[in-house]
């Protein structure tokens, strides 16, 4: 069943409600990719969002929750559902804790925090994406993720709104209990940081921030690393033996290094390619097209499979795929 003139309507009557028939879904991912969503709704006000979660699901209507689009794969066909999308993005603090909603941009929460003289989570810095997303993927950099300062989640479970503390949310590396509750949407944070000299966090997110850019320049049309990295102890043991000490980081070893051995490095197709100098960055040089993303992807997992016999896993999110997961 696809929306109604009628559930569109309704939608749209919402407060502080932003309704767009037909939106070009490409508008709101990083990648610049996807076709067009029956509907696309927006709003910053959480008595609304879960108003408009009611009336989709009392309709039994397809439906997707995003956020910043950052880690998202969207089909050239769009999605023929109705698009969700909680917007909030206010950041306050009150002695070392900030709260922060969920629709607030990751890199502003990062500076926020550093301004206020506050250290937890500077490493982050020139991560995209929004607050939400960092937490409901465990986002993190050089050795720290977000769950370290995480103190509690306010979300919505499609009946109440709850919070969880740290140890709830089940972090693991790129992973949450959220990810895993893909129907539950988060709403806001507080963290629990450290007081610090502002100028030391700032010098130090500085040259993170430098070395980031250099990688993953600011325009560039990519989601960062597509794969995973791989914890080391999982490995089968002549995988494991055969990884060069040196790559092995904190107990991870780099999709890169198998991506690299498969010939990843300088693929193309058509408008989709990766980077010459990073094995697991994939961008759109212009008018790339989500077949062939998915495309590139499905050649790399197959190609380490058939070397490594492991199997890669994304950090993207797919919608409107009819044999993938969307999210």
């Amino acid at each position: 069943m696809l929306a109604t003139e009628e559930t569109t309507q309704q939608l749209a009557a919402l407060p502080n409600m932003k309704v767009i028939a037909g939106a070009p879904l490409k508008n709101y991912t990083r990648f610049g990719i996807g076709g067009p969503a029956a509907v696309y709704a927006e709003t910053p006000d959480s008595d609304s969002f879960v108003e408009a979660l009611g009336l989709v699901q009392s309709e039994a209507l397809p439906y997707v929750v995003i956020g910043g689009g950052t880690n998202l794969i969207v089909s050239d066909y769009g999605y023929s559902g109705i698009v969700l999308r909680f917007t909030a993005h206010s950041l306050r603090h009150q002695g070392t804790s900030v709260y922060a909603d969920a629709g607030a941009d990751l890199q502003e929460l990062v500076d926020y925090s550093i301004d206020h003289g506050l250290r937890g989570i500077e490493t982050m810095t020139g991560i995209p994406g929004s607050v939400g997303a960092a937490v409901y993927g465990n986002a993190g950099a050089y050795g720290h993720s977000i769950m370290e300062s995480v103190s509690s989640v306010h979300f919505f479970d499609g009946e109440s709104v709850r919070s969880f503390d740290n140890a709830q949310c089940e972090f693991h590396y790129r992973e949450s209990v959220f990810k895993r509750h893909k129907e539950w949407v988060i709403f806001s944070t507080e963290l629990r940081l450290q007081p610090a000299p502002a100028a030391e966090l700032r010098e130090i997110a500085d040259g993170i921030l430098k070395i980031r850019n250099q990688k993953y320049p600011p325009t560039m049309k990519c989601a960062g690393s597509i794969f995973k990295n791989l914890i080391l102890a999982e490995l089968p043991p002549s995988v494991r033996e055969a990884v060069p000490a040196k790559v092995i980081r904190e107990g991870k070893v780099p999709s890169a290094y198998f991506l690299e051995q498969v010939g990843a490095k300088g693929l193309k197709n058509g408008d989709i390619h990766v980077a010459d100098y990073h094995a697991n960055l994939i961008y759109n040089v212009g008018e790339g097209t989500a077949r062939e993303l998915t495309e590139v992807i499905d050649l790399l997992k197959s190609r380490v499979q058939d070397r490594f016999g492991l199997e890669l896993e994304e950090e993207v999110q797919y919608v409107g795929f009819d044999m993938r997961a969307s999210g």
